[in-house]
């Protein structure tokens, strides 16, 4: 139980670098980034499904966390979720003597069909876009005096701190996302040290038919560990192609409970969740053919 400790707090103080260099930044450029996707909202998914292909989880997190700051559409979050992988694409070109090229299938494949759904979303769901733009224009009016900075608050310009504004507030924000990242990654970390992986395994090799459910399954977990796990299936000839790519479209690590975690965001949760579920249960049966 030390081990999944030590590795809970390793994985969450990576998030926790991560987030926290990102709202950094985000406390800089978030107007001018709410802007630029807004402006070109039509290839916001295309740019969100490239943010996604990052291999680190906080990548997710973030996403959703401007999600719910109405910062990105709904369609972009998805697509960011699509793309991720966490740690499944190093360990995959890393099996150099094996099938280390299905690396750059499943980056492309991902990119290409997180930027398909995620655009379809907006297309459809057109009240995010118009909840963007009614954030943009809160958030910096019409005389760009009031901000809104990284944790929800406004700042006015020419009085606010620039330690509080660029650090303390960022540092803040990130501290509370970390702790969350930590409680969950030991919930699941002690979960999987129980059943133990080779049980996970033996369960997503029991039927090829139905191994893209099964890992869509696995994917769901909101674990890093979930995508290490289904990426050393397929290099081990465990699973297929298919299989890995429907359960790591699905794995939007801790994404999905930063979402959770506000209540506000419920019903858009599920939402996201049965447009994931579905995408990547579609993809996996159309690849499954690949091995």
């Amino acid at each position: 139980m030390l081990q999944v400790f030590l590795d809970a707090l390793l994985d969450s103080l990576k998030v926790l670098a991560f987030v926290f260099v990102i709202h950094v930044l985000l406390s800089f450029f978030e107007g001018k980034i709410a802007h630029l996707l807004e402006k070109k909202n039509r290839f916001a998914p295309l740019l969100g499904s490239l943010f996604g292909v990052v291999p680190e989880c906080g990548v997710s997190v973030v996403a959703a966390d401007l999600y719910t700051k109405r910062h990105i559409t709904m369609g972009t979050l998805v697509s960011v979720f699509i793309a991720c992988s966490d740690e499944a694409l190093p360990l995959i070109f890393a099996d150099v003597e094996g099938r280390w090229y299905m690396g750059f299938a499943l980056l492309g494949i991902k990119i290409v069909a997180g930027f398909i759904v995620g655009f379809t979303v907006d297309l459809i769901y057109t009240r995010g876009r118009q909840e963007v733009e009614t954030h943009l224009e809160h958030c910096e009016g019409e005389t760009g005096q009031i901000h809104c900075g990284c944790c929800g608050h406004e700042i006015d310009d020419e009085k606010e701190n620039p330690w509080h504004e660029h650090l303390v507030h960022p540092l803040i924000h990130s501290l509370k996302i970390f702790a969350y990242v930590f409680v969950i990654n030991m919930l699941f970390g002690t979960l999987i040290y129980y059943v133990t992986e080779e049980k996970i395994t033996d369960f997503l090799t029991s039927n090829y038919y139905f191994s893209p459910l099964i890992a869509v399954a696995v994917g769901l977990i909101p674990n890093c560990a979930s995508s290490v796990l289904l990426a050393q299936s397929y290099v081990l000839n465990k699973i297929p192609f298919g299989a890995l790519l429907a359960g790591l479209s699905v794995n939007a690590g801790l994404g999905m409970i930063v979402l959770y975690k506000d209540k506000k965001n419920l019903k858009d949760a599920f939402i996201i969740l049965g447009i994931l579920v579905t995408a990547s249960v579609g993809l996996g049966y159309l690849f499954l053919w690949i091995h």
